[in-house]
Parts: structure tokens; C-alpha cells; sequence
């Protein structure tokens, strides 16, 4: 089941020490501001939680895993402030994940386009079903990944990140995405993804915390700049959406 409604849905549920965060939207789990900004929050929310020792993020339903950003919202933007704020979206939802002290196993069960690519590349340790081929086809509306790339590079390093975004309307496979380095395993089933996906959570959870919280810090090391970094590429993005070209590109979108 996936939710209906238009601001989507976002869950938390937390046993034994793990903390599920579940997000969801009828249009193929994409993000509207909204409920970035709620992920967000969640996202340092369970992180200060001393009853939390792992995260698991998840989408709803058997299909994509997300969709990015909402495209109602960038189809509407109009000013520069309104571009920056909207690519901020996943700048914020980055940087939480980044600095919110939990490791985070992503739960990745299918499709993932553009800022999800993001959202998977954010994630301590990746597992994912065959179905969860990616793509970063931002170069087709006149724009580029560049808030989410320097999480996608960290994860699959620069001749990756631009194979991926260089070939922007075709599909990699969830194998390629092993092979680069962003998923740490392929299931065939989402049966066999959840049962490793348990496994591995409360074999975590039983670990020392502390060691956990200081291996957090180690992975990330060399990223404390990214609060600025991911803000600039935010407003290099909001400035491109207004450009002639992609004002065109969107043309087609427009309801």
C-alpha cells in the first residue's frame, strides 16, 4: 500500500533500538518540500534519541524507492529565492543524515531517480532488490545534480558520478550500482532484502553505541563544510531552472 495523500506520509517506528523511518507519495514516493522538510526533522529528531541506536530508511509500496523532488513544485518556480529553497530540499534531508550520529542502512526495494540517488548515496550501508536500478537524468531539463553530488561521488567516486549523470536518460542496474560501490548487496526478492535488512539492523543494535556513533564520525570525515557547499549548489541549480532552456524543457510538464 502506498499513501494518497498529496503532502505525502512519513512514519517512524522504533524497537529493540532501530528506528524505521517510512516515507511515501502517490506519485512514486517523490518528495514535495513539504515532506523533505519533515524527513528532515525527523531525520535530527531520532539522531538526539539516546533510545536509538540504528536507522533504517525505507519508502512504501513494491515499486520505485523515490522519485526525487516533486516536479509540480519545479515546474512552478519563479525567483531565485524560490529556486534556491526548493533545491535546498535535499541539501537539508543530506546534511541531516550526515550529522545525525546514527548510522543509516538504506532499504532500497526499487527505482531511484535524481535526488533518491541522493538519499541512497547519503546512507551508511545500502541493501537492494534487482529491481533498484537508478538514474540522474537532471541533464535532460537543462539542470544538473549538483546538490546531491558531492554525496553520490563520495560513494562512487568521480568517473562513476559522471557516467551516471553524462548518460542522463538512460537506466543503470542495481548490479552497476553494486559494482560502484553505492549498494553493498543485491537481493532477487523483496523477501530476502527484508529479512537481511533485519538481520543486519539488530546485529547493529547490538554493538557498543559509542563505537557506532564514533564510526559514524570517521565515515564522514572531511565533509564538515558541506552546510555551505550543498547551500551553494542549491542556489546553482535555482538559478539554472530559470534559464530560458530548461523554462522550455519544463514546457512539457506543465498541467
Amino acid at each position: 500500500m502506498t499513501t494518497d495523500r498529496k503532502n505525502g506520509s512519513l512514519y517512524t517506528h522504533i524497537h529493540n533500538k532501530i528506528a524505521t523511518i517510512e516515507f511515501g507519495h502517490p506519485a512514486s514516493n517523490s518528495f514535495p518540500s513539504e515532506l523533505l522538510d519533515r524527513l528532515t526533522k525527523e531525520l535530527i529528531s531520532v539522531g538526539n534519541n539516546p533510545d536509538v541506536s540504528i536507522i533504517i530508511l525505507k519508502s512504501e509500496g513494491e515499486k520505485a524507492f523515490c522519485a526525487g523532488a516533486s516536479f509540480d513544485e519545479l515546474v512552478a518556480i519563479s525567483n531565485l529565492e524560490e529556486g534556491k529553497e526548493f533545491f535546498s530540499g535535499f541539501a537539508n534531508v543530506i546534511n541531516a543524515m550526515r550529522t545525525c550520529g546514527k548510522l543509516i542502512i538504506g532499504r532500497i526495494q526499487g527505482k531511484t531517480v535524481g535526488g533518491g540517488v541522493g538519499l541512497a548515496s547519503a546512507c551508511d550501508y545500502v541493501l537492494a532488490t534487482e529491481n533498484a536500478a537508478i538514474k540522474l537524468s537532471e541533464f535532460t531539463i537543462g539542470i544538473g545534480p549538483f546538490v546531491i553530488e558531492p554525496a553520490v561521488t563520495r560513494k562512487i567516486g568521480v568517473s562513476g558520478t559522471a557516467e551516471l549523470t553524462l548518460d542522463s536518460s538512460n537506466w543503470k542496474n542495481a548490479y552497476w550500482a553494486k559494482e560502484k560501490g553505492l549498494y553493498a548487496k543485491v537481493f532477487e526478492t523483496m523477501k530476502e532484502l527484508d529479512e537481511e535488512v533485519e538481520i543486519l539492523s539488530e546485529k547493529l543494535a547490538s554493538y557498543n553505541p559509542t563505537a557506532l556513533v564514533e564510526m559514524k564520525k570517521a565515515l564522514w570525515r572531511g565533509t564538515e563544510n558541506w552546510n555551505n557547499l550543498l547551500s551553494e549548489r542549491a542556489a546553482v541549480s535555482g538559478e539554472l531552472v530559470l534559464s530560458d532552456f530548461t523554462k522550455k524543457a519544463l514546457e512539457k510538464f506543465k498541467k
